[in-house]
């Protein structure tokens, strides 16, 4: 453990922290991203799915005090109020969001995150039935929502939230997939949200026969028809064959981001990551209850108990920045944490109010204070900063991704 003391014995107080991060060797995780992007070695070809850059208990980052190798989390509780801030340490007694590099191989399950009240509920229900929290059928893992904001680093496609109910109907109509025609029903006499609940959960309740059929049916026309969400289908079923995600495309919205392009994924909101590498930050949660293209468990009615059925309107998906004197800063509708990115900065002065990460994208990045400590950190590289530092300067020929809260 920490001594609490050791900061205070530093002759200078440090205010940079260079991080070490735990990479997640996930089975859809992209063997060749870490290293194209950013030089990470991949020495035992594994399967590089994410960087974890936080102090979450599944991953957390190292830093070093005095040259002692350190858990982030325990630096961060050695002094809460100063290196969290007042009011973060007030308000989460954590750092409460969780910074990553996520690479996309292979698609992601189609997943949905609970609220925070959801999210208590559940820990509170599991822990108190005493299911392991490694356990199969664990669906909360911490009692947190976990919203999250997605950054391309590469052409990075997704699904992200309900296509309207118009599209729907008409995309399964001409499916006529004779074993979903009673639920096709069900949705034409009910277009909104019920009928679209009814929808979804009869679809992913389908078992059997009825399931078997309506999936060779639906991969049957996806080979036949050159339209891109069947070529996207084809795909999925390469990686998740007879999935009952399979439907997924023709219900979720379905869009690439470009490089520099971001979106906002609330809670309770059907998403996928399909393929492509780029930065995610989010609130401090592990909770994930899964709809396909997945083996892992799937629990259809406390996912469709955290879902809101809405269509989301595809132009409404990205999240515009909006840029402050060479800094585009994304505005989120969470205070669990902030996203900003740095752009081609010369000397660029940053006030701080809160613990932060910063991430080098693609060039070195220079970062001083004014008490004289500094930090250099290569692309791919994070640094820990606490609250107590008030500002630092940043010098990077290239961009720097800033979370924050």
């Amino acid at each position: 453990m920490l001594n609490s003391q050791l900061l205070g014995e530093c002759s200078v107080r440090p205010v940079f922290f260079p991080m070490e991060n735990v990479i997640q060797n996930y089975a859809w995780g992209s063997k060749s991203s870490l290293c194209e992007l950013f030089g990470i070695a991949n020495d035992n070809d594994e399967p590089q799915a994410e960087i974890w850059m936080g102090a979450h208990s599944n991953g957390c980052s190292k830093v070093k005090i005095k040259g002692v190798e350190t858990l982030l989390s325990e630096l961060i509780q050695a002094n809460k109020n100063e290196i969290l801030g007042d009011r973060v340490s007030r308000n989460y007694g954590e750092l409460p969001f969780l910074f990553k590099v996520l690479c996309a191989g292979n698609a992601l399950s189609i997943q949905v995150h609970p609220n925070k009240a959801q999210a208590e509920l559940g820990f509170k229900n599991e822990e108190r039935l005493n299911i392991p929290l490694n356990a199969f059928n664990r669906n909360f893992k911490d009692p947190n929502h976990k919203p999250e904001l997605v950054y391309a680093l590469t052409e990075y496609q997704t699904m992200n939230g309900f296509r309207s109910i118009e599209q729907i109907k008409n995309n399964f109509e001409l499916l006529a997939i004779p074993e979903l025609l009673e639920l096709l029903d069900v949705l034409r006499g009910n277009p909104n949200s019920e009928g679209l609940k009814a929808f979804f959960s009869g679809l992913l309740s389908l078992e059997g026969e009825k399931k078997e059929m309506a999936l060779l049916e639906l991969i049957t026309h996806a080979q036949l028809s050159k339209a891109p969400v069947f070529e996207l289908i084809m795909e999925l079923n390469s990686q998740y064959p007879r999935d009952i995600g399979l439907f997924a495309p023709l219900i979720l919205n379905v869009i690439t981001l470009k490089p520099g392009e971001a979106m906002y994924l609330d809670a309770e909101t059907p998403h996928a990551y399909l393929k492509g590498t780029g930065l995610e930050v989010m609130a401090n949660s592990d909770n994930v209850l899964r709809a396909g293209l997945t083996p892992k468990y799937i629990d259809v009615s406390e996912l469709v108990s955290c879902t809101v059925f809405k269509e989301k309107p595809f132009e409404s998906i990205l999240l515009e920045s909006i840029p402050n004197n060479g800094i585009d800063e994304y505005c989120v509708p969470v205070s669990d944490f902030k996203f900003a990115v740095i752009n081609n900065s010369s000397s660029k002065v940053v006030h701080v109010d809160s613990a932060e990460v910063l991430f080098a994208i693609d060039d070195t990045a220079v970062i001083t204070h004014s008490d004289g400590d500094s930090c250099v950190i290569k692309k791919g590289e994070s640094v820990f900063v606490p609250a107590y530092a008030k500002n630092y300067t940043v010098s990077c020929k290239g961009r720097v991704a800033r979370a924050y809260c």
